[in-house]
């Protein structure tokens, strides 16, 4: 088994088996990880359904914090299950495309692509600016406009209402 499922809860091993049950093939190699979006429970919440909705096709995240956890990037391919900030599955979704930019280099497209807030740059750049120099305190580091952000794009492949995997 995929090192990365033998850690997660039973509830999520059990939401990922349903997944695979709908497929020809067990993707079990391809499982990057389980995750809630943002440090609180509000926001987290919130943008998990706003992927249920496919307003949120894509995350950001920096750098820093895959190297500070010792943790390799999502490929194109990678599967992960979104929870929700109690823990709760409610998708699995697929990798479409990673690329690593500093902050201000970020596009309106992908932040659009978010789907947080008014889809704004603007109001992308304030979020993420709030949120990365928290995440900055966490790991020791200092945030500024050169840092660089996992600008990450995926697609929902299993929403846990579905019934369908595609």
């Amino acid at each position: 088994m995929n090192p990365a499922l033998v850690s997660v809860s039973p509830e999520v091993r059990a939401f990922w088996a349903r997944f695979v049950a709908l497929l020809a093939c067990d993707p079990s190699e391809r499982f990057y990880k389980s995750f809630h979006f943002d440090d609180n429970q509000p926001s987290a919440d919130e943008l998990a359904e706003l992927v249920l909705r496919g307003t949120k096709r894509a995350t950001a995240a920096l750098l820093w914090s895959y190297e500070s956890e010792n943790k390799p990037l999502p490929t194109p391919g990678s599967l992960s299950i979104v929870t929700l900030w109690s823990g709760a599955p409610i998708c699995v979704i697929d990798t479409t495309s990673v690329e690593v930019v500093p902050f201000e280099q970020v596009s309106a497209d992908f932040a659009a692509t978010e789907g947080e807030g008014d889809g704004s740059l603007e109001f992308w750049r304030r979020a993420h600016t709030a949120f990365f120099g928290r995440e900055c305190l966490r790991i020791g580091r200092e945030f500024g406009p050169s840092a660089p952000v996992v600008c990450e794009q995926f697609r929902v492949v299993f929403p846990a209402q579905g019934e369908n995997a595609s």
